[in-house]
């Protein structure tokens, strides 16, 4: 048994996981290995080639480093359990008229959970990700706070882990610049995957059609929602469009349609089917509420208080005031922000350090 205890690692078959396992390795954990399979494409009917996390070339990367170190290396499939929760709500948040973040949703319903579990059964005392985070605990509590590489840092999808998961999670990649990691994977001589190209796809979405993928799962989709209408924001008919599903807000092309000058979709209706169009300034917001949520660094937030908001992955943040009331955030931006979509997370921090996050359930106006 190692004196610095024992660790399961999630295993991508990437980069980053991979250099946390060998980092870990390296500094006398005993390591196991763990790959999971999260979605087989080829059930969706889609026709392109299996990439990411879950193809068989990521799962055979993953089981050639634990050959190379010899650790243990165990892949599961939680294809059943995935499905379920995540690629069911994805499709109702959709019909629902709202923007889904599925990675948010498996990192904390299916991913965590799931390596606690065999952590448990394999008697690993920590578990650890390639995530570009950092972690510690003070007071009690334990914080995240963002990757040292800004480009890289993944904090905001780490929101709705809970504090005992995160009592037993290691981050080894938080503390590096990516470039750094990429040089660490030649010196340990996996050279093709320093060099290996980068999926941001959703996982079970490779070729970025989600609209297909909808279809796919709701074979009578398009009759039911096909020849809804485009209206402007004074509510005038301005077109017809292919269902409101297929559209997001903030979205300025494939509407199929010229209106002479640039429109953005600024709201979706499910009950009437219809989507709003409106020139960009008119996605512009300076409040929201936002529910479901996961508090990390403080229990409860009992007095209003400054926070920096992200309101999607790639959002910079913006400064802001936010209220806890009655299980919601009340936020109120100092600058209006362009395309709050609801369904997607905010997520709110203080300085480096996640306060916590949840679910935007819907924006408005501050006169």
């Amino acid at each position: 048994m190692s004196k610095k205890g024992k660790v399961l690692v999630a295993m991508s078959g990437g980069i980053d996981s991979t250099v946390s396992a060998v980092m870990l390795h390296e500094q006398g954990y005993e390591v196991v290995g763990i790959t999971m399979k999260t979605w087989d494409y080829a059930t969706s009917g889609g026709t392109k080639k299996e990439t990411g996390c879950c193809s068989l070339d990521s799962i055979n990367d993953a089981r050639q480093v634990a050959v190379d170190l010899g650790f243990s290396h165990f892949i599961i499939d939680i294809r059943e359990e995935f499905g379920d929760f995540v690629i069911n709500n994805f499709v109702d948040e959709y019909m629902a008229g709202r923007t889904p973040n599925p990675c948010v949703l498996c990192n904390t319903h299916i991913k965590w959970e799931a390596l606690l579990k065999r952590a448990d059964m394999m008697d690993c005392e920590f578990i650890a990700t390639g995530h570009y985070a950092q972690l510690r605990n003070e007071a009690g509590r334990n914080i995240i706070s963002k990757g040292l590489d800004n480009n890289k840092d993944q904090s905001y999808v780490l929101w709705g882990v809970s504090q005992r998961c995160l009592g037993r999670t290691v981050f080894p990649v938080g503390k590096f610049h990516k470039p750094a990691i990429k040089q660490m994977a030649r010196d340990m001589g996996y050279i093709e995957l320093a060099n290996k190209s980068e999926s941001y796809e959703i996982c079970f979405v490779p070729d970025n059609d989600y609209r297909g993928f909808l279809k796919r799962r709701i074979p009578e989709l398009e009759k039911k929602v096909d020849g809804g209408d485009f209206v402007d924001t004074q509510g005038k008919v301005v077109g017809k469009h292919e269902g409101y599903p297929f559209y997001t807000i903030g979205q300025r092309r494939g509407l199929g349609m010229a209106f002479g000058k640039p429109m953005f979709v600024t709201a979706i209706n499910p009950d009437t089917n219809t989507v709003t169009l409106g020139e960009e300034e008119e996605l512009d917001r300076n409040g929201m509420w936002v529910g479901k949520l996961n508090l990390q660094k403080y229990e409860t937030i009992s007095e209003p208080m400054e926070a920096i908001t992200k309101v999607r992955y790639k959002h910079d943040g913006e400064q802001s005031i936010i209220s806890q009331i009655d299980g919601r955030i009340k936020v109120e931006f100092a600058t209006k922000v362009s395309a709050i979509a609801p369904g997607q997370s905010a997520v709110f921090y203080e300085g480096n350090d996640m306060i916590g996050g949840g679910i935007i359930f819907s924006n408005f106006d501050i006169k």
